[in-house]
């Protein structure tokens, strides 16, 4: 069947913006490569003009070189053509990326503003209020339980910081800062044999001593 009536061709895609920018730019720039070689015939016939004298032959040469300036001229208006139309797409692209993008945001917005009515639907906010209150409340008797067991034991509440100050002051000239020996030191010393006579009786007894030999 198909060797009978054929198949269709496939459809070529449709050109793009991004497609016609790159097709104009491409136009420009051959525009361009013309304009410039129009410029170096023109710079010939400029210093071949300088040269000659007046007459025919140079009437002949300025007459090519207004020919080419006339080319010139009409190269540079296309190019000026195909530059705003490039920007003119160029803008068109941009204002379409805008749209896109404008739509997307839209489309975000919305589906976190679904999102944001689902969540505060589960959220009661009385009971957020009691939580609160309750919350102030143990930590109201917590403080209570804390200064109750802060509280001081067996003072005068009445005391006057300047009569304790002047108390310590007066027990200051008073006290005897000198250290004590400690009682068990004292007792050692009191219980501590005596290894050795007194002087006097040492004397006494090696003069005895002596006595005795001196009459052996």
């Amino acid at each position: 069947m198909n060797r009978i009536f054929g198949t269709s061709k496939p459809k070529a895609p449709k050109p793009t913006l991004d497609d016609a920018i790159s097709s104009t730019d491409a136009r420009v720039g051959a525009v361009d490569v013309k304009i410039k070689k129009l410029d170096g015939e023109l710079a010939q016939f400029r210093d071949q003009m300088k040269k000659m004298r007046e007459g025919p032959g140079k009437n002949a040469v300025k007459q090519r070189a207004l020919r080419v300036l006339q080319q010139k001229k009409m190269y540079e208006s296309q190019r000026d053509q195909l530059m705003q139309q490039s920007f003119n797409m160029e803008s068109a692209v941009f204002a379409t990326e805008n749209i896109k993008n404008t739509m997307t945001t839209m489309q975000a917005m919305q589906d976190a503003n679904k999102a944001m009515k689902k969540q505060y639907n589960n959220i009661n906010v009385d009971k957020i209020y009691d939580m609160q209150d309750e919350m102030a409340d143990l930590l109201e008797q917590a403080n209570e339980v804390q200064e109750l067991m802060g509280r001081s034991y067996n003072l005068p509440e009445d005391v006057d910081e300047q009569d304790l100050e002047a108390e310590l002051d007066a027990l200051g000239d008073d006290l005897d800062f000198q250290e004590e020996v400690p009682s068990y030191l004292n007792d050692a010393e009191d219980n501590m044999p005596e290894l050795l006579p007194e002087a006097p009786a040492i004397v006494a007894t090696v003069s005895a001593l002596l006595g005795l030999e001196m009459r052996a």
